[in-house]
């Protein structure tokens, strides 16, 4: 009989101390990994002119917890820092390139371990790049990319440039930034319709600005005045 009334006192404790545990586990959750998404970024929207609003990325801290178990995005409650002039910070982790800057920097984020008090934190890194093709300091200036023409109906197209005499030369390697103007020739009875690409049209002229990622015009002939 003492022997069932020790093993009921026992599992009593047992019960009684699991109880008590939960909430101090709540309480104590604990971060233990902490990451900054993405990992890099480069901003190549060039400026048109400068200095111009730029694109923005945001950036995201993205911490691991125990205690229980957790993914959450702290972006928020974290401490971002920023080494350099090369991006400003307008809200938590949201980045905009600052104007008139070419290069790479640091970006940090710091977040309360959770458990010992404030001193107790965890960092993370990111690196961000501007790289403005449009200014001659920064590394990806004068930049070639490729511009290609696309002929519907019968025309023919040729460039300021001397290397796009379309068909049969239709693609030439272009500065990001540069102006490159086109020239449509349509056959007699047919007139010129030229594609969005276009950054200003005139009647059978075109004229494109090349974006850092190329740039592809289509003129479509058709029969009328």
């Amino acid at each position: 009989m003492k022997r069932s009334y020790i093993g009921l006192a026992l599992g009593a404790l047992v019960a009684v101390g699991a109880v008590l545990s939960l909430p101090s586990c709540g309480h104590d959750q604990k971060l233990v990994s902490l990451e900054i998404q993405p990992g890099t970024f480069t901003f190549l929207e060039p400026y048109s002119p400068p200095p111009a609003t730029n694109v923005m990325e945001q950036y995201s801290a993205i911490g691991t917890y125990i205690h229980p178990p957790a993914t959450k995005d702290v972006t928020s409650q974290a401490t971002w820092k920023i080494d350099d002039g090369v991006v400003t910070m307008s809200t938590p982790g949201l980045f905009t390139a600052a104007p008139d800057y070419c290069g790479g920097g640091n970006i940090s984020a710091t977040v309360p371990e959770g458990t010992g008090g404030a001193s107790n934190v965890l960092i993370a890194y990111a690196t961000v790049t501007v790289d403005n093709p449009l200014v001659a300091d920064c590394p990806g200036y004068g930049t070639e990319v490729e511009l290609s023409v696309q002929v519907t109906g019968p025309g023919t197209v040729i460039s300021t440039t001397g290397t796009i005499n379309c068909p049969p030369e239709c693609i030439t390697p272009v500065a990001v930034g540069a102006s490159v103007g086109l020239t449509a020739e349509p056959q007699a009875g047919f007139t010129v319709m030229w594609s969005s690409a276009c950054t200003s049209e005139s009647g059978n002229d075109c004229s494109v600005t090349i974006p850092t990622g190329g740039a592809n015009v289509l003129a479509t002939f058709i029969a009328g005045p």
